[in-house]
């Protein structure tokens, strides 16, 4: 199951920039067979667990975040950069290796003790999800898990992750 689904991720060299090598899951996405996998296979340690919102990192835990709210009955959350949500939002600046950035979550989005899960494409050095999870902190939600669909294991991003619930993924480099 998993060798057909990492045959479908591409090696990128040198995207966005030069030593880096970028996971291109998009023929995967083209597949339904393997996308329904994919996202079965990220959804399954968390039912049964009254998970009631699924929070997703923009832009690419949208793909995979709303297939799982669904496959979960759960409702789905967007996570979103500066300036994209019309209404009043909690935000949290993190650090990239290059600067800053910021993410921000709608204040009416959940309650206090809302049991979510988190859901990204890929962790890296997990900076990103790091952030997501502190602001989800700062909402009061309870993060019952993280869920991706690809690791990049010697990156340590897990490392940042710890205090946050267990993180699931299903594919690991």
């Amino acid at each position: 199951m998993l060798e057909r689904l990492k045959a479908l991720i591409r090696d990128v060299p040198d995207f966005p920039k030069a030593g880096v090598t970028f996971k291109d899951f998009t023929p995967l996405l083209a597949d339904p067979s393997a996308l329904a996998l994919a996202v079965e296979l990220m959804a399954n340690p968390y039912r049964g667990q009254g998970i009631e919102l699924v929070v997703g990192a923009e832009s690419r835990g949208f793909i995979f975040g709303t297939a799982i709210a669904q496959s979960l009955s759960a409702g789905f959350v967007p996570i979103r950069k500066p300036g994209k949500l019309p209404r009043s939002v909690h935000g949290v600046d993190y650090a990239l290796e290059y600067g800053t950035d910021r993410l921000e979550v709608h204040s009416d989005a959940m309650h206090e003790g809302s049991r979510v899960l988190l859901v990204d494409d890929l962790l890296a050095t997990g900076g990103t999800l790091a952030a997501c999870a502190e602001l989800l902190t700062r909402c009061e939600a309870e993060i019952v898990g993280i869920t991706v669909l690809i690791e990049l294991a010697f990156l340590n991003g897990r490392s940042k992750l710890g205090p946050y619930g267990e993180l699931h993924a299903v594919i690991g480099y």
